[in-house]
């Protein structure tokens, strides 16, 4: 079976040319149209979150060459400036949402010397949904995960999910660890709270062989041009280190 590439972005827009750091948080908006565009001329299929998760538990058959892409954190600039590119291309996405947070700031970007920006209120995420896009739960206050205690793990994952389901009015089954942060603990709280999938930071692409809740994806930076993003699609399929992976949890099955 083909591996599954799952991307990860965060902002699109029109940044200053004074944005040089954080650059995985930054994709210009005419790179993001090339880059759609691309994926076409290149023969990918861009599917849903759920398809991927499906095909590769063995529930559905892959197209050859699957890509998923997935925005985190739910900035407003998504709506704005990113969905009327899928829209017009009709991929699907999925959008991470802090709970706490809708309708607020990335206001943990401060400590990092960034100007927070707005993030979707509960309407926007409605509207999005609407729009045909997922909406999956980022945490319930952007923490990292791994540095917390069990109790507060556990709470960061089932509330946020509890939130979002009552503010969307339907299931969200898909999770994406902060910062990638994450270790065997967070990954048996997303099972214990039901998600479907859980996404990481670690580069890959992703395999039958990954466990679901615990997923590579490859970073998107504002200067990746199309060569450089095409080269991780082509060659970057292997992580670099090993997946954490429940223990007894069997490669291609999805989770309970």
């Amino acid at each position: 079976m083909k591996p599954v590439q799952i991307l990860m972005y965060h902002r699109v827009g029109d940044f200053p040319d004074r944005v040089k750091s954080h650059g995985a948080l930054y994709c210009h908006l005419p790179r993001f149209k090339a880059q759609m565009q691309m994926f076409k001329l290149l023969g990918y299929q861009v599917i849903s979150l759920d398809d991927a998760v499906a095909g590769l538990a063995g529930i559905i058959r892959l197209p050859a060459k699957p890509l998923v892409l997935t925005f985190d954190d739910a900035y407003v600039d998504f709506l704005e400036q990113a969905a009327p590119v899928l829209k017009a291309h009709g991929y699907p996405a999925t959008v991470y949402a802090v709970s706490s947070l809708v309708g607020k700031t990335s206001s943990w970007v401060g400590p990092e010397g960034l100007e927070p920006a707005p993030l979707m209120d509960a309407a926007q995420l409605r509207e999005i949904q609407t729009m045909g896009f997922t909406v999956g739960s980022h945490t319930v206050s952007h923490l990292r995960l791994a540095e917390q205690s069990d109790e507060r793990i556990h709470s960061e994952l089932r509330d946020s999910k509890h939130a979002l389901e009552d503010l969307l009015g339907r299931r969200v089954d898909h999770f994406c660890y902060p910062y990638g942060s994450h270790d065997l603990r967070c990954i048996e709280a997303a099972a214990q709270a039901g998600y479907l999938s859980g996404t990481t930071c670690q580069r890959g692409a992703a395999t039958p062989q990954d466990d679901p809740l615990s997923l590579p994806r490859k970073a998107v930076s504002r200067g990746d041009s199309l060569l450089g993003l095409w080269w991780k699609l082509r060659f970057k399929d292997t992580p670099k280190h090993p997946a954490i992976r429940r223990p007894g949890h069997a490669p291609g099955h999805a989770t309970p």
